[in-house]
């Protein structure tokens, strides 16, 4: 019979292979459950994973997705290195996009592309402030983050929904919950006029190289690993783990905010009530799957990215709901967590013993 047994140190080859483990039985899970609905699983795949990249176009729209991901990604990586699960990503995204939208519509008649800054430093210091009531309860209560963040998502996507309904809603909208759309000045710029890739990839590159840098070569950044690694430790060894609880859910906070207010400046134009399609809770399959190494974590961004990509190509090719995003995403998750068992156990044959 078989059974775990544990090992006598961690498998460093299976945190790496895991990853890979996970994605092949998401493909294995997946093309059954497309055999179910009647549907050729190769097709389906193909549909899913591969059609969407197969012109330029696609490839343009998956690093629109990207950039979010990847910007809300980088963010959690400091506060997980630092064992805080802050599960706040989305409402920190949504806070980003509501404060930017408020920025964005009182410059509805500028020409100049200065009036981008404030709008984007408004929506950076939404998702900050949103972080920092997060890592006020943890640090003044001790209440737990997963709990408070969770929270705090839905506060603020109520306030998302009420903001859409009422003060923010467009007067000649004609009753749609959605506001006006923002001046021209104030979109980001786009690569070229054919697609509608913006320059808030080179936001997430930038500070994918930023976090890493900070997490490896500095005070800060050590600080953080060794707080995760052992927060008794880091406070024997003076380190202030309340400043280091705020710093990383305050950079968090304020990535996540800086990827919503990118979102409603590029390629929706103006605020409505569906801003996310959830990146901010995809964004934490992103930093496990890409264990939370920045090449890891811009590969798993790509991944994540295509998912919502395909469910939107499925529904339109093969009359199949988009909720198959969140389904693959799902399973991806499950077994990926599943698939990290094996870093601390490995599984053995154990023969039956005869009975008397």
């Amino acid at each position: 019979m078989l059974k775990l047994e544990k090992r006598q140190a961690d498998s460093r080859l299976m945190s790496y292979v895991s990853p890979l483990i996970a994605i092949v039985l998401t493909l294995l899970a997946g093309a059954l459950l497309f055999s179910v609905l009647g549907h050729d699983p190769l097709h389906a795949l193909y549909t899913f994973f591969i059609s969407p990249l197969t012109n330029t176009y696609g490839w343009t729209e998956l690093g629109i997705k990207v950039a979010p991901l990847l910007l809300c990604a980088m963010g959690l990586t400091l506060c997980y290195r630092a064992k805080i699960w802050n599960i706040g990503a989305e409402g920190q995204f949504i806070m980003g996009a509501l404060g930017g939208s408020m920025a964005a519509l009182q410059f509805l008649d500028a020409e100049s592309r200065w009036v981008l800054v404030p709008i984007l430093i408004a929506g950076s210091i939404s998702g900050l402030l949103w972080g920092a009531l997060a890592a006020w309860l943890k640090t003044r209560f001790n209440a737990n983050e997963i709990l408070t963040t969770i929270m705090l998502n839905y506060i603020a996507l109520n306030a998302l929904l009420y903001a859409v309904h009422g003060p923010l809603r467009d007067p000649a909208g004609f009753n749609f919950p959605e506001s006006a759309m923002f001046a021209d000045a104030a979109l980001l710029p786009l690569f070229s006029d054919d697609y509608r890739l913006n320059i808030s990839i080179l936001f997430a590159l930038f500070f994918t190289v930023v976090i890493w840098t900070v997490m490896a070569r500095s005070w800060v950044g050590y600080q953080i690993q060794v707080l995760g690694e052992d927060a008794k430790a880091a406070r024997y060894a003076g380190f202030n783990t309340n400043r280091l609880t705020w710093v990383a859910l305050l950079v968090c906070g304020a990535l996540a905010g800086l990827a919503g207010v990118s979102e409603v400046t590029g390629p929706i134009g103006q605020l409505i009530p569906h801003v996310s399609p959830g990146y901010g809770y995809a964004a934490i399959i992103v930093v496990f799957l890409g264990r939370m190494q920045p090449f890891g974590i811009l590969l798993a961004s790509m991944l994540l990215a295509l998912t919502f990509m395909g469910g939107e190509m499925v529904q339109i090719e093969m009359s199949l709901p988009k909720s198959l995003t969140g389904l693959f995403q799902g399973m991806l998750l499950f077994f990926l967590l599943a698939a990290d068992l094996l870093i601390s156990y490995r599984i053995v044959f154990q023969p039956r013993t005869a009975r008397a």
